[in-house]
């Protein structure tokens, strides 16, 4: 009898083992699918691996050539660096092994070992993108640029505008404070100007600049023959405002303090929470300029858009900022007069907050 059951025990194991080999041999299509993932995944982490490698044997490199390190120094780093590199991929590889076991002996309804999609594959540990010891591939898993000597940013600017009269004083202005006003729009670059300090930075982009003109005294400008003046409207003006749209194209000389962030494959400067102070000017084209009259005629509210005044059609000046963080004082002057051919000349003038500073 003991002889029946060891035989029988002994069957029912080769069965079961059987049954695990034909499970194993039948792979779920899902799971077929991202197991293909997963392999692509590995030569990926290869890739991966061997960029960061590139990455720090170039900084290395740098701070050889720069004096900071000896040769010794270097080639002891480099071999760090490369056994590090070799042991990461050893590891996520490993990983990545288990992921398809796992897949390969469950079927796709398997959820809680179904984690994976087409834009992150694996096991992210640590709370920081790029942290980690699964084996997250995604576009932002690069080594970063050693140097980045130039960025960017959005430029956004409002304040103030006025215009000042040749031979008149600014108090004396036809235009109102209040109601005229800049804004501008544009996107700006920044770069290093010297190799070992950010001391010195050039600052140059592109912006579409409004600049509004508030006339008051029931004023508005008439053109005769080329000529531009302010006369009196004949009915009562409610609201009389002169507006110029530009495209132009900013260049600063950007000075200050900067904090400097170093780290083994990549160093950076940073202005932000730091004193600025800017200085350049800009040029560019008058894109369009319009008054806009709005009165009442016989108990009825009309309103005129007039297009096509004799305006300058390119437009230059001075411009400087001083900042604080990101919100800087923004003042700029045209050296170029609103109207030409003008027997008395008007130049733009504005005042307001800049915020781009960072």
């Amino acid at each position: 009898m003991q002889t029946i059951t060891k035989y029988v025990m002994f069957l029912a194991l080769l069965l079961s083992v059987q049954i695990i080999k034909a499970q194993d041999s039948i792979q779920d299509p899902l799971n077929k699918d991202k197991i293909e993932s997963l392999q692509d995944v590995k030569e990926r982490i290869k890739a991966e691996e061997r960029a960061f490698l590139k990455a720090e044997v170039e900084a290395i490199n740098l701070k050889l050539e720069r004096g900071e390190i000896t040769s010794d120094e270097a080639e002891t780093l480099k071999m760090e660096a490369a056994k590090k590199r070799a042991l990461n991929i050893e590891n996520r590889l490993a990983i990545i092994d288990n992921k398809i076991a796992l897949l390969k002996r469950n079927k796709s309804d398997y959820n809680h070992y179904d984690d994976v999609d087409n834009s992150k594959i694996g096991i992210s540990i640590g709370g920081d993108e790029g942290s980690f010891g699964g084996f997250i591939i995604n576009a932002k898993n690069k080594p970063k640029k050693f140097d980045k000597r130039t960025t960017d940013d959005l430029v956004f600017a409002i304040g103030f505008n006025n215009a000042i009269i040749e031979g008149e004083s600014l108090n004396d202005s036809p235009y109102k404070f209040g109601g005229s006003g800049f804004v501008e729009l544009g996107w700006a670059w920044k770069t290093r100007v010297l190799t070992n300090s950010n001391a010195v930075r050039i600052k140059y982009g592109f912006s579409f600049m409004w600049n509004k003109l508030n006339i008051k005294n029931n004023l508005y400008f008439n053109e005769v023959d080329g000529n531009v003046t302010l006369e009196e409207y004949p009915l009562n003006v409610n609201k009389s405002k002169f507006r110029t749209t530009n495209l132009v194209f900013p260049v600063h000389f950007e000075f200050g303090p900067s904090k400097k962030t170093e780290r083994d494959t990549y160093y950076r400067y940073s202005t932000h929470k730091q004193f600025k102070f800017g200085i350049g000017g800009y040029g560019g084209f008058v894109l369009q300029s319009m008054q806009k009259l709005k009165y009442k005629e016989d108990g009825n509210k009309q309103k005129e858009k007039l297009k096509g005044y004799n305006t300058n059609n390119l437009m230059y000046g001075i411009s400087t900022y001083i900042a604080w963080g990101n919100v800087g004082v923004y003042a700029k002057y045209d050296l170029s007069t609103i109207f030409k051919n003008q027997a008395v000349n008007q130049n733009n003038i504005s005042l307001g907050l800049r915020f781009d500073m960072d």
